[in-house]
């Protein structure tokens, strides 16, 4: 649920240039460049990764609204196995008559985490209060409903599609693969849902607090997030703490049913559970970049120090003391809450209402 990375695509970009040396390096800048205005009319496409949930339709929706072209989604592992994840993602889509958009199966493993060094890591240094898919397998829970966590990667929990089972198929390995050229060839910007820093205080107040202030996501798989955050993107934004502040209130969720009922809407009443809208957030940042009010451009790294209470965890440098290895991020600080959910709202009723009156159209020629 709370990882949500996208690719802007948008035409060829040359490669990120490493760092210098610290001598020859500028006093640290708060970014200039960033958020930047509105989009211009330019064409922008996306490829958008998640451990989708019965409810994830907010960031495709919100990207779709913002009129970028969906490449495709990709199903991870995090909260649950990529496969669940995957075929929610497949649902969610034939739910709304969005079936046109393809989905590829991730991958289902970390590069090394596996739940006997998950479990060692956690007895070394402390248990979380949520340790997404590698949570024991819990086959009651799932028979009511959840997703799968731990045991076989490829077991699916039919319950929890909530959205419907999908009758569509993922795309094949050669569409896959095409997939992943475009990305190497012209990405413009990888979005980023995650690096949470100083939260550590916070996390020993409550077990809900505990929960929010690990991050998850990358603990799951440090060495990928490792890998993602010191590549050469042409520009990584980084949407962290700020993804734990907003909520979906539940006058929010009345006033779309009411204004424009339909499918999607329904899901989001009746099972929506309560969290801060990370993917939300995220896809919101990629889309509409003016939502942002604060960010600051550092240089970024994901811990893959195993022995260590701070494996998959995020740390960050002003331009004077960053490894050499690290490159710059833009860490979001604070977002326009009030332009947040106006595009939240646009997105959930002008977007499903569409959505509907196209699935009706479609079924009144069958």
């Amino acid at each position: 649920m709370r990882l949500s990375t996208a690719l802007l695509l948008a035409g060829a970009v040359p490669t990120f240039a490493k760092r210098a040396r610290s001598g020859s390096l500028a006093k640290r800048q708060v970014i200039t460049v960033f958020p930047r205005d509105a989009w211009s009319t330019e064409d922008r496409y996306t490829i958008m990764d998640n451990d989708y949930t019965a409810t994830s339709m907010g960031p495709f929706l919100l990207t779709l609204s913002a009129n970028m072209t969906v490449l495709g989604l990709t199903g991870n592992t995090a909260d649950s196995w990529a496969l669940q994840c995957s075929l929610h993602a497949l649902a969610l889509l034939e739910h709304g008559n969005l079936s046109c958009i393809p989905v590829a199966l991730g991958e289902y493993n970390p590069i090394t985490i596996t739940q006997a060094r998950f479990d060692s890591c956690t007895q070394a240094w402390g248990t979380l209060d949520w340790d997404g898919v590698f949570a024991p397998e819990n086959l009651t829970a799932e028979s009511l409903g959840n997703d799968p966590t731990g045991g076989n990667p490829d077991r699916i929990s039919k319950s929890a599609f909530v959205e419907g089972y999908p009758n569509t198929s993922f795309i094949d390995q050669a569409a896959a693969v095409f997939m992943v050229e475009q990305v190497h060839r012209n990405a413009k910007e990888l979005v980023i849902m995650g690096g949470y820093v100083d939260l550590n205080l916070l996390q020993v107040t409550s077990d809900w607090n505990q929960d929010l202030g690990s991050d998850i996501n990358f603990i799951i798989d440090p060495e990928a997030a490792h890998i993602a955050v010191t590549a050469d993107w042409p520009s990584i934004t980084i949407v962290g703490n700020v993804a734990n502040s907003l909520y979906l209130p539940n006058t929010t969720v009345q006033n779309i049913v009411s204004r424009s009922p339909n499918l999607y809407s329904d899901l989001s009443e009746d099972y929506y559970l309560g969290y801060p809208l990370w993917d939300e957030i995220t896809a919101a940042i990629m889309a509409y970049p003016e939502v942002v009010t604060d960010s600051i451009e550092v240089y970024m790294e994901v811990s893959t120090a195993y022995d260590s209470p701070f494996y998959g965890g995020t740390y960050l440098w002003g331009n004077d003391f960053a490894p050499i290895y690290t490159r710059k991020v833009n860490y979001v600080l604070a977002i326009n809450d009030t332009m947040f959910f106006e595009k939240f709202d646009r997105a959930n009723l002008c977007r499903r209402k569409m959505q509907l009156s196209t699935r009706r159209a479609a079924e009144k020629k069958q």
